[in-house]
């Protein structure tokens, strides 16, 4: 070999080399970027999820959002808390399951419960300030000069949670919520076909809703009312593609009756369904593509449970054992059942109090002669004795009430006191009334009839079964015999819908400006379904809630709810009994717990990531 030979070889070794050793390094840099790359995307995940979670979106157009592009906040996204951690459970129950999840035509509060957290609204109130109004689906709204049309827009991508229809076996998903939702909603209740009775009575004043486009539609009601706002605002949409998922004009009949379809839920909330085992256990998730991830109201707990547990006592032993988070006790468990260890400072259960926007009575079905006299109505009601139920039943943790909306609220006439309890002013208004004890048995009569009947009650309710024996007792003080019957809630319902009962122990919840249209006015006392169960009607009633509903003015508003709550109480359809404390119990692994006038907002909880729980089969 040459010189000129050894030299251009030597040069092609040393080249090669040196090109080994470039690309050695750039391998190396290249693993090294794609280490970091991998890191930098695992950080960028972990920040989407606390962005989501704290109101920002990893969806085209978040970073202008986060770098100020002016957006709507959600309603009450001041009380989440930006420190809160991801993750968690909440496990409540339920005392009863319910024959189906269709949110027209099943008026249970169990299932406004469920479809409560899984379903929005246009607008919530704000949990300090009640009389204000914040967006939730809505994005802004307003009312016409003659205030008879409100325009509401929605938010842009508000989507419906994802599913496959059981029937035909098509998935959707990505399905937007729209205005024509919002007319299916009105149109389903106002469909004469659909057993939607107490809806169709409590939204008979909106005339019609029009669509203007996707995004923005109008409620138009036929006359003014007092309520169109809160109702308007507080309206949800009903999901046309589940319901109506068949080619032709909507069929009331069929919605009814769609078995598999109706034991679903698919709303656009926080929360989706995603099972439900009869008798035991509804599960539900926090839905990711929530509209409320992007304007600050993402619920920080993930799961959310409700267990059916019929007794109050398994109830409260599953409390103390952690297998539920949250949940009401009794006065009993309240008074005499928390003294334990896991009360104590530093324990694993906390108690809250406040006041609860209900009131029980006893409804007489006034198609029934017995109870068509108003004397002998007001002589039952002398036969209650409140003051013995309300120490020895609830242990002074309720309140007596003469009339139905909220004690506290200024259309509560706190003038008006319940009827004391008399033996002896029963008996006589009994006497004049006609009801004497001919044959010395020690059971009134008239006409050869002896007076008694039938007190039904739902077995659930911790207190009905206490109070019930209590009522038995002084009623037959006066010749009153009165029999007992205790059952299901769902046979208690169908009884009361097909007027198959005599007297019936219940309770309502009272709205802040309740309308008493629903439960009272005549054209409502025999309408199958109807909340005017007991069939009351009475011209002047109906001309006070007239004027209750047409009244914009506080003043003269409360004035007709005062002379309501008058003629009720001298009339005395419902023998009115207690409005009760709210007594809760809750886990103290919950962060950012605060208590408003109304409770405690679940959404708003959060658990941090060393207490959090899964939920057992999950």
């Amino acid at each position: 070999m040459n010189r000129s030979s050894y030299i251009l070889s030597f040069a092609i070794v040393v080249l090669l080399a040196a090109m080994a050793v470039f690309f050695f390094h750039m391998i190396r840099t290249a693993d090294a970027m794609r280490f970091s790359l991998d890191e930098m995307r695992n950080e960028f995940k972990a920040m989407q999820e606390k962005i989501s979670l704290h109101g920002f979106s990893s969806a085209p157009g978040a970073v202008a959002a986060a770098q100020g592009k002016a957006r709507v906040p959600g309603a009450n996204a001041e009380f989440f808390d930006p420190a809160a951690e991801n993750g968690g459970r909440i496990v409540r129950a339920l005392s009863s399951d319910v024959e189906n999840l269709n949110p027209l035509t099943n008026n249970e509060a169990t299932v406004s419960a469920l479809w409560g957290i899984a379903n929005s609204s246009l607008t919530e109130r704000n949990y300090e300030d009640l009389d204000k109004f914040e967006p939730l689906l809505a994005e802004s709204w307003s009312l016409s000069d003659d205030k008879l049309t409100w325009h509401i827009k929605l938010r842009n991508n508000i989507l419906w949670h994802d599913f496959t229809d059981p029937v035909t076996g098509k998935e959707w998903k990505n399905v937007r919520v729209t205005a024509h939702d919002f007319k299916f909603y009105i149109d389903a209740v106002k469909n004469p076909d659909v057993d939607a009775a107490p809806l169709r009575g409590y939204l008979s004043g909106i005339k019609e809703v029009r669509v203007l486009n996707d995004l923005e539609f109008e409620v138009v009601w036929s006359q003014k009312y007092f309520l169109s706002k809160e109702i308007t605002l507080g309206l949800t949409p009903l999901p046309r593609h589940l319901y109506h998922a068949y080619d032709g004009p909507f069929d009331g009949k069929k919605f009814n009756d769609d078995t598999e379809r109706n034991r679903m839920i698919v709303g656009c909330g926080p929360y989706r369904l995603v099972s439900w085992e009869k008798g035991k256990r509804f599960i539900f998730q926090r839905y990711p593509k929530y509209f409320g991830s992007r304007c600050g109201i993402m619920p920080p707990i993930r799961d959310y449970v409700f267990e059916v547990v019929q007794h109050p006592g398994t109830r409260f032993q599953k409390l103390r054992s952690g297998d539920l988070d949250i949940n009401n006790i009794t006065t009993e468990q309240w008074l005499n059942n928390t003294d334990t260890p896991e009360f104590a400072e530093g324990g694993t259960l906390r108690k809250i109090k406040y006041p609860a926007r209900v009131y029980t009575y006893i409804g007489l079905n006034l198609n029934l002669d017995k109870f068509k006299d108003r004397r002998v109505r007001v002589a039952l009601s002398h036969l209650v004795n409140r003051e013995k139920l309300l120490r020895d039943v609830y242990r002074g943790l309720a309140r007596p009430v003469s009339g139905g909306n909220f004690i506290d609220s200024p259309s509560y006439d706190k003038s008006i006191q319940p009827y004391p309890f008399d033996v002896e002013k029963a008996k006589s208004l009994l006497a004049e009334a006609g009801w004497k004890d001919t044959d010395g048995d020690g059971i009134l009569d008239k006409d050869g009839k002896p007076f008694t009947f039938t007190l039904m009650f739902p077995n659930a309710n911790p207190y009905y079964p206490k109070i019930a024996p209590v009522l038995k007792e002084d009623f037959a003080k006066a010749g009153v015999r009165l029999e007992l019957l205790s059952l299901e809630w769902s046979v208690v319902i169908q009884r009361i819908e097909q007027r198959k009962f005599e007297a019936t122990m219940m309770g309502w919840t009272t709205p802040l400006m309740p309308d008493p249209f629903q439960l009272w006015h005549s054209s409502n006392a025999h309408t199958p379904g109807s909340s005017n169960f007991i069939s009351f009607a009475n011209p002047e009633a109906d001309k006070l809630i007239e004027t209750i509903r047409s009244s914009f003015d506080e003043g003269p508003r409360n004035e007709a709810y005062h002379k309501f709550h008058k003629l009720l109480h001298e009339e005395q359809p419902y023998l009115y009994l207690f409005t009760p404390y709210n007594l809760e119990v809750m886990s103290t692994r919950y962060r950012n717990v605060k208590i408003f006038s109304h409770g405690v907002p679940d959404t708003i909880l959060w658990v941090p990531g060393k207490e959090q729980k899964a939920v057992p089969g999950l």
